[in-house]
């Protein structure tokens, strides 16, 4: 683990851009490799990814620099995702729903409540359904890492009631990401979601373009949603984590031993992250309480049930495929229908 304190991780101690620890080499890199994502330094991801970026600087003796851009600084998610796949950009964290706009099934560990807890979570996604979603990744030129980064289990927030039954979402304007299962989920729910990229959320909720969104507890206290969101439910309906992805011309320019020295680096500060990562989306309830957030417990049920009526489970099953949709429910214990 990591020497880097529980105060940097929560207070925002680092800022952007981030400056990579350690002592920089005499000579010049051979290799930049830019990495970007939308969420800002003080997020347990970016904490962790400076570490890589030390250790695959001194491990490959300073060949290979990794630059980390944070906070959409390159642009949203939909830029970066963009500028990926031209080489533009030579890595980008992202989440696999926003992932899949170019590679559909990425998105399937989103499934509404599919998983129960990280005991299901981790076996799934380094197990049978992470490689199923790696090797359609890599079917579009980009290499997903082994490990995927823990966003953590996303909870509605909103400016205007608690979300207690699936008809307190009725007509709520909820902010999700730019994914074709986000806003499914939601419109089956009978809110109005809106597609938005993470960048613009703060000001969307803050002049009201939208009434609430989703995320992990450590999205809303790194990015400050608390000042402008009221009410949090632990509504607990999806996992979601972030995929390392690198373009991989790019990645293959590196001399194969570097190209290991990255990945592996980048597969050993994943597993150090999620622990933080869980430990923060556990303890950050007392934080948002006290800076004026009302929290409430959700039964996920009547939710379930909801989605059922809806035919989302059904239309989410023949999207994905019998083969897929396979891998998930067994991984899920037998909690999809």
């Amino acid at each position: 683990m990591s020497n880097i304190t529980r105060r940097a991780i929560v207070g925002g101690a680092l800022a952007a851009p981030l400056a990579l620890a350690g002592t920089r080499p005499a000579r010049a890199a051979e290799f930049q490799l830019k990495l970007g994502n939308n969420v800002p330094p003080a997020h347990p991801m970016n904490v962790h990814l400076d570490v890589a970026a030390r250790r695959i600087r001194e491990a490959t003796d300073g060949r290979v620099e990794l630059s980390l851009f944070p906070s959409s600084q390159l642009g949203s998610d939909t830029d970066m995702l963009s500028q990926l796949r031209s080489g533009a950009l030579e890595m980008f964290c992202c989440s696999g729903l926003i992932l899949s706009t170019l590679v559909p099934v990425a998105s399937i560990n989103g499934v509404g409540f599919a998983f129960k807890d990280y005991a299901q979570v981790w076996p799934a996604m380094d197990g049978k359904l992470g490689a199923l979603v790696r090797a359609e990744i890599a079917k579009r030129g980009i290499t997903a890492m082994e490990r995927i980064w823990d966003n953590g289990f996303r909870n509605v927030t909103n400016s205007v009631r608690p979300i207690a039954k699936p008809e307190d979402l009725a007509g709520l304007k909820i902010r999700v990401p730019v994914s074709p299962l986000w806003t499914s989920m939601f419109q089956a729910l009978g809110a109005s979601p809106a597609s938005i990229n993470f960048n613009e959320v703060y000001s969307a909720l803050q002049t009201h373009v939208v009434d609430g969104q989703e995320n992990p507890m450590v999205v809303v206290d790194t990015a400050k949603l608390y000042e402008v969101q009221r009410y949090l439910s632990l509504t607990k309906h999806m996992w979601d984590g972030y995929w390392p992805l690198a373009n991989t011309r790019a990645l293959e320019r590196l001399k194969p031993q570097d190209q290991a020295m990255v990945v592996d680096e980048l597969n050993r500060a994943a597993l150090e992250q999620r622990a933080d990562a869980e430990k923060l989306n556990n303890e950050l309830g007392h934080k948002l309480q006290a800076l004026g957030m009302q929290f409430n417990d959700v039964d996920p049920a009547p939710f379930r049930e909801k989605l059922i009526a809806a035919g989302f489970y059904r239309d989410w099953r023949r999207k994905y495929g019998d083969v897929a949709w396979g891998v998930l429910a067994e991984a899920s214990g037998g909690g999809l229908p």
